[in-house]
């Protein structure tokens, strides 16, 4: 029995050394952590379970079996982080260059299938050069059936990826269909073809971190929703990320203990200008209403004229959508809308109400974004907020101009309180341009047509240029002092709590890709 006892603890001490001492170091001197350390790092100390540790390869081809090793090139199994039961696995760099195998896809989808039957999130930890060539097909076939349970899995249980080395060419399919994927700055790259690809394509001089860097999708793309600093800082982004969410799409995120105090904020006040051409900070605002520290942005690097993010209010998660008055005025473009509606469909997917804060004077012209696609990815919002069930909550702080009101979670498609404050400008458009159009000819007559300009513009600012008209329809709940938003929020959410929405029974809808 002694010498059995011994056999397995030296196979399972050769299956935690991966590919062995030097290629460690290698890793380390990379400023990168190995996949163990990784999930050491990430879960609650002495939580984690492997499986499949002792899987090999089958591969005899190109002298194959003369290099094996136990785990073939992924950690996987669970563990808790907070306490809360997690699925996890992490490539291994040190043993084939974390390259895919059939065995190696093999481990992964069998943590995928028990996370989805148990009901937890799978967190993937990416370092691999992409397949392992000398499988041929059968590596390839090994990231399709990941991917078809990266699918099966979507909407049924949070899905994240943290990218922490290299994810090249079939590879980063999955990643980019989970639910956020994050980027380690400087060691991690993401593209479907590399650079020496590229020049030999398209003659383009590029390297990886312009192609595929984290500051690239993080900026540029919109494929990295986080980018940290080192693997320490990702791991830590992992698990603040999780805090927000629940463990699947039959739970609610966990309510933290909240008693209501003093809810009166009055630094809100002062925020919007009473100069309605001037920028403000939007995330003045969202501080202000949240509970104090606690807002984790998403895509915080792209599309800056929208923010993105998840928050607690009162105790409560929730997922925040706000125009930014400082870019771009906060209008709605080709990559905002995008941004705002993936957002808001996850929010849906795992019954995270939604808070949008408007500020919004319409789309953004141009033939850039016409030919671009405005006009569908513009729907895409529009579909995402109109098909949301979970308990949805608008406060327009200024303007909420043409189709853009409408999108912007309005009354109309189905948003369960809105709430203006005293600033808002609620109109098909902005005082001037409605001006130049209703009172053309009176203008053009005019001795002075700038002073008339000027007066038919006051004129329409005063019936239109608040948010009355629309209260006075009911499109508005009730217009309410901005220092008393947080308070009027927190009874609005907490009154929406038990709601129950369906939407009309299909296989799916049809949403504008």
């Amino acid at each position: 029995m002694d010498s059995k006892i011994k056999t397995l603890e030296e196979k399972v001490a050769l299956a935690h050394l991966g590919g062995g001492e030097q290629r460690i170091e290698k890793q380390h001197q990379k400023k990168k952590l190995t996949a163990r350390e990784r999930i050491a790092y990430l879960l609650d100390e002495g939580s984690f379970e492997e499986t499949g540790v002792l899987v090999t390869h089958r591969t005899t081809d190109f002298g194959m079996e003369k290099e094996i090793y136990y785990g073939d090139g992924v950690v996987t199994g669970y563990g808790t982080i907070d306490g809360r039961l997690v699925y996890v696995f992490a490539q291994d760099f040190t043993v084939f260059g974390g390259a895919l195998s059939e065995t190696h896809a093999e481990k992964i989808c069998k943590v995928m299938d028990l996370a989805m039957k148990v009901g937890a999130p799978i967190i993937g930890l990416n370092d691999s050069g992409g397949a392992r060539i000398q499988e041929g097909v059968r590596s390839l076939g090994g990231y399709a059936d990941i991917f078809y349970r990266n699918v099966m899995a979507s909407g049924v249980i949070p899905q994240l990826s943290a990218i922490m080395g290299p994810c090249a060419g079939g590879a980063v399919y999955s990643p980019a269909m989970t639910d956020f994927t994050l980027m380690v700055e400087n060691t991690s790259y993401m593209f479907v073809t590399g650079p020496n690809v590229v020049k030999t394509v398209t003659n383009e001089e590029v390297t990886a971190e312009e192609l595929g860097g984290a500051t690239t999708h993080a900026m540029k793309s919109g494929v990295a929703h986080v980018t940290s600093a080192n693997d320490i800082a990702c791991l830590e982004d992992v698990k603040k990320l999780l805090s927000y969410l629940p463990q699947s799409n039959k739970e609610q995120p966990k309510h933290l203990p909240y008693e209501l105090n003093d809810e009166i904020r009055d630094s809100l006040s002062n925020i919007v200008p009473d100069d309605p051409s001037k920028p403000y900070d939007m995330h003045e605002v969202i501080d202000g209403i949240i509970d104090e520290d606690s807002f984790y942005e998403i895509h915080k690097d792209y599309a800056e004229n929208i923010i993105v993010g998840f928050a607690r209010l009162g105790g409560r998660s929730v997922g925040v959508i706000a125009n930014q008055p400082m870019f771009l005025a906060g209008v709605l473009g080709v990559k905002s809308s995008k941004k705002a509606a993936r957002f808001t469909r996850f929010c849906d997917c795992f019954n995270i109400p939604l808070l949008v804060l408007v500020d919004v004077p319409g789309f953004l012209p141009g033939t850039d974004q016409e030919w671009n696609g405005i006009i569908v990815h513009g729907a895409k919002l529009l579909y995402a907020l109109s098909e949301a069930t979970v308990p949805r909550v608008t406060v327009i702080t200024r303007k909420a101009y043409g189709g853009a009101y409408d999108v912007m979670n309005s009354k109309h498609i189905g948003a369960d309180m809105n709430f203006a404050w005293p600033t808002a400008e609620i109109a098909v458009m902005g005082a001037k341009g409605a001006s130049e159009i209703i009172f053309r000819r009176e203008i053009k007559a005019s001795d002075d047509p700038t002073a008339k300009l000027a007066e038919k513009e006051s004129e329409y600012a005063d019936k239109f240029a608040n948010p009355y008209r629309a209260a006075q329809r009911g499109f508005i709940d009730e217009v309410i002092l901005p220092k008393n938003t947080r308070r009027k929020l927190l009874k609005a959410f907490a009154m929406l709590e038990t709601k129950e929405a369906k939407l009309p029974e299909k296989k799916h809808g049809n949403i504008p890709l």
